[in-house]
């Protein structure tokens, strides 16, 4: 190893950003932690900031540095080097509190005898060779020594809590052991949520290997768009927002003999709402059980939820793993990463690279850059250079696979991960972690209503789950970009998502099935306001009445697996006689709203790609071009994909989901043909903008001034989107998101006519509803009305509640 005091190679003060700099704005004066670095965009450049002290070099050798929670900008374009240093820690008492688990060393819980001719249950045939061989390192598993332990404290409660350590196999394992007992147990099933749909496919691949059985047979998975079940299955893994859009039709989950929530410490809202439902199922059926798992030891409140339910703790199964954390903080920490990783490679022993960084650009970025620098570049161990792989949520299954396979031979694997990769999954042979201490995290304003993604630091359990990746088959080593005391100001768990998320979808859901959303029993009750918020919202898209009860339309509503907004505008469409084009644009909206790809080297040949599919007034016109044009290639798909700059994996997702839809549109009566307009293009463009109005009218904007919009919810002035194709100067417009960096930017945005938005909710466009006097009387040109007092409407609905 080397040594602690590494000085590491020069850091850019400034950078390029790759994005037009629309993702890093505002969050470092939010996150403005000791101890950390930012990340600042503005136009296509990028400035970058510390958080706390660090030491620069200057052209002239003069030595600078910043004070804490600021930079000093007078030197933003002189800065040519910094200089990060380390300091070596063994793992601290505040790491070792937080062990978490994943999957990957595991396959079936029989108790086969040594004997090699045994008959596997299942296929009536004699075990495989493989089965023995992945046998023998399951038993090195802790868990495989407390199977006993968890068939009894199963058996004799209808609730149970298991903590399982990182390295402890409760993923694999514990869904195996019990369905070895309650398979097929009335000729229900078992399901094991995971929060991440790669981590569900994954382990359900895992634990049929490890069962000697085929993917799909005993043992299978259920995604979004993706079923891989059958009527043999016993076992199924799927993601938690699958299993809860199952309630809809099956509120006490009827077809399932036990449930296991795997990865409840993740707490996504899926999770949230599913644990507050089965805690009820487990009362209203006397022939189910509720097994919830973390990787965590906040084990006592989950345990006081579940009416003081017993709790099975497993160890962990970890080889020892140095933490090493920045003296100072670096400016960069995109850079602060590939670097780390070209000096582990160039001065470490063997061994392969997890590192996590956030969304796809930075992804893309750092492969790019770790190809250039590192390719064929002779490291320890590794004497034919690096072999680089990206790992996100929407890369095509073969990619995904390519993960976990042997890399090239004397080549160094390096992963460059999402934080899928933080849990549920384990990736043989990573020694080193890299852990620049940022994710991406939803975030939520019920006042504005204005939901988005921002970088922002882990939870003290996210970095304790990172560094638990590089102990996994030998001693590892974690790299922290940033100071320890940045680590120890890091809040302990990570924030409840439904504490920060838009709730609408979950307020219809819950209203569908007569709950209520005030009264539902949250593990963490989100706040009334936003609760209430949902409640207007959904009255405005008329899936409820005044009273809250749920309309005939919001029944039909909730059988999507779409936010109502979508979900209105695919009902509005069969009337308007487009159903088939915007079954298509929702399909393109919700599986595959970033299907172009600009690669960085390729950035001007990408954009002209582009612009052959734009419809210059509407983005989603354009979704629409290019589901059509991929559907007549779909026989040579992938260079067609590769040819126009387009990810051939979200549009497969995007076919997928339209099949969905429009067979579900179907059941609920609804026409899925079109009505041709002969060569009206202009007639067909109108239906299709007015449908996409029905459904989205809350997010519409009126110009203010010149190439200027302000939102109507929110009052926010912003300017369209840099990859939008829209050319023209409309008055109005809807836009599918709101894009906050150091400036406002919508995106995926349409056209529309101010009074297609009046026909679409009266109720919601009336002038006083909108404080704004630009809104106001723009509205108030529409309806021939001035501002009076304000409706009565919410008024009755909260009195409902």
């Amino acid at each position: 190893m080397s040594n602690g005091n590494d000085r590491w190679s020069a850091l850019k003060g400034d950078s390029q950003g790759s994005d037009g700099g629309r993702r890093y704005g505002g969050y470092s004066k939010q996150y403005n932690r000791k101890g950390y670095g930012s990340r600042q965009s503005s136009g296509s450049e990028s400035r970058y900031n510390s958080w706390d002290r660090y030491q620069v070099k200057t052209e002239d050798g003069e030595v600078l540095r910043g004070s804490q929670g600021s930079s000093d900008r007078r030197y933003s374009n002189r800065v040519i080097e910094t200089k990060p240093r380390w300091s070596r820690f063994s793992d601290n008492q505040k790491d070792r509190a937080a062990r978490g688990d994943e999957p990957q060393v595991l396959r079936k819980d029989l108790d086969v005898g040594d004997g090699k001719g045994e008959l596997n249950p299942f296929t009536g045939r004699s075990f495989s060779r493989n089965y023995y061989r992945l046998l023998e390192l399951r038993k090195k598993l802790p868990i495989y020594n407390h199977r006993d332990e968890v068939l009894k404290i199963v058996g004799e409660n209808k609730f149970v809590v298991l903590v399982g350590d990182t390295g402890s196999g409760k993923t694999t394992q514990v869904p195996q052991i019990l369905s070895m007992k309650y398979g097929k147990e009335n000729n229900k099933l078992i399901a094991c949520t995971q929060p991440r749909r790669i981590a569900a496919v994954t382990v359900a691949q895992r634990v049929a290997e490890e069962m000697d059985v085929r993917l799909g047979d005993e043992v299978g998975y259920s995604i979004r768009y993706e079923d891989e079940t059958s009527s043999r299955t016993i076992l199924k893994y799927c993601t938690d927002g699958l299993l809860l859009r199952e309630s809809v039709t099956d509120p006490l989950f009827s077809k399932y003999s036990m449930i296991i929530i795997d990865e409840a410490h993740e707490r996504t809202i899926s999770t949230d709402i599913l644990m507050g439902m089965l805690k009820q199922v487990v009362f209203e059926r006397e022939d189910f059980r509720l097994v919830v798992m973390s990787a965590t030891l906040d084990a006592e409140k989950l345990q006081k939820y579940f009416n003081n339910a017993p709790l099975i703790s497993i160890p962990g199964r970890m080889y020892p793993v140095e933490i090493k954390y920045l003296e100072e903080p670096v400016e960069d920490y995109l850079q602060a990463t590939i670097e780390a990783i070209s000096q582990i490679h160039k001065e470490e022993p063997a061994g392969d690279i997890l590192v996590f960084l956030n969304g796809e650009d930075e992804i893309s970025t750092a492969v790019k850059d770790l190809e250039e620098s590192l390719g064929s570049v002779p490291g320890e161990g590794h004497p034919s250079g690096v072999h680089v792989l990206p790992l996100f949520s929407s890369l095509p299954s073969n990619a995904i696979q390519k993960v976990f396979e042997d890399p090239p031979k004397n080549k160094r694997k390096i992963v460059i991960a999402t934080n899928v990769a933080e849990t549920s999954i384990t990736i043989d042979g990573i020694v080193y972690v890299v852990d620049p201490g940022f994710s991406k995290q939803k975030v939520y304003n019920p006042r504005n209503r204005v939901e988005s993604l921002q970088v922002a630091p882990v939870s003290a359990a996210s970095a304790v789950q990172r560094s638990g990746r590089a102990g996994r088959t030998r001693a590892g080593v974690t790299y922290r970009l940033y100071t320890e005391d940045a680590f120890e100001g890091l809040t302990a768990m990570t924030y409840p998502e439904i504490l920060r998320s838009n709730l609408n979808s979950v307020v219809l859901q819950l209203r569908t099935l007569s709950m209520n959303p005030v009264e539902f029993d949250f593990l963490d009750p989100p706040p009334p306001e936003t609760v209430m918020r949902a409640l207007e919202c959904l009255l405005y898209l008329g899936a409820l009445d005044q009273t809250g009860q749920v309309t005939k339309f919001g029944k039909a509503m909730s059988v999507f697996p779409l936010d109502p907004e979508l979900s209105r505008t695919l009902l509005a469409a069969p009337e308007l006689g487009v159903a088939q084009e915007v079954l298509a644009i929702v399909a393109m909206v919700s599986a595959a709203p970033n299907c172009f790809v600009r690669p960085l080297n390729k950035a001007r040949e990408a954009d002209q790609a582009k612009r052959r599919f734009e419809a210059e007034e509407s983005d989603h016109l354009t979704l629409l071009n290019v589901y059509t044009e991929y559907m007549i290639h779909n026989n040579s798909s992938q260079q067609w994909c590769w040819e126009n700059f387009l990810n051939e994996r979200a549009l497969q997702s995007a076919a997928k989901a339209k099949e969905q839809l429009e067979r579900l549109l179907e059941q609920q009566g609804y026409s899925t043909k079109s009505k041709r307009i002969g060569f009206d293009y202009y007639g067909q463009s109108i239906a299709i903008r007015k449908a996409i109005a029905q459904g989205n009218f809350m997010f519409s904007a009126v110009e203010c001034k010149r190439a200027t919009y302000l939102t109507t919810k929110d009052n926010v002035e912003v300017k369209l989107h840099p990859s939008s194709g829209v050319r023209t100067r409309p008055t109005w417009l809807i836009y599918n998101e709101l894009v906050i960096t150091t400036k406002a930017f919508i995106r995926t945005v349409t056209q529309v006519e101010g009074g297609w938005l009046l026909e679409s909710s009266p109720n919601y466009f009336t002038p006083d509803h909108f404080t704004n006097d630009i809104v106001s009387y723009e509205i108030a040109k529409l309806t021939g009305e001035r501002k009076k007092s304000r409706s009565a409407m919410n008024t009755n609905l909260r009195q409902a509640y």
